[in-house]
């Protein structure tokens, strides 16, 4: 079956400050720098950032920053991430006191039971948070 030769890589957000954006990953949620890459002559810097290495077919993410660049527009297409998290309510009590902005504070998904929560990482992209276990 082809699908058994296919993996998902990564998913690449564009950041305006990549230092800045690999703390709020790291230290605020918990994800570790996978590796980093510089590339003077197309000014730009990759680091890739997650919970497990990217052998390992779980969710990476791809911070990308092109020298210069401070702001991107989000546009309408795109959603969110989602990270599945032991709790909620003290995850987005750790993300306040490190400086995030929680958009949506934690509860009961509308007509359901599962509780999330939404914060928004440095450059405004949006984070599901969606308690497990």
């Amino acid at each position: 079956m082809m699908a058994d030769n296919y993996r998902f890589l990564h998913t690449m957000l564009r950041v305006g400050d990549l230092e800045r954006s690999v703390r709020f990953y790291t230290e605020l949620l918990g994800m570790r720098e996978l590796r980093r890459r510089d590339v003077p002559d197309g000014k730009y810097t990759l680091v890739f950032v997650g919970y497990a290495g990217e052998e390992s077919g779980a969710g990476v993410i791809e911070l990308t920053y092109n020298y210069g660049v401070e702001q991107y527009d989000i546009g309408t297409a795109f959603g969110h991430l989602a990270i599945g998290v032991p709790d909620v309510a003290a995850t987005c009590a750790k993300l306040r006191a490190g400086g995030a902005k929680i958009t949506r504070e934690p509860g009961p998904l509308k007509f359901g039971t599962t509780i999330i929560a939404f914060v928004e990482d440095p450059d405004g992209y949006k984070i599901e948070l969606i308690q497990r276990g």
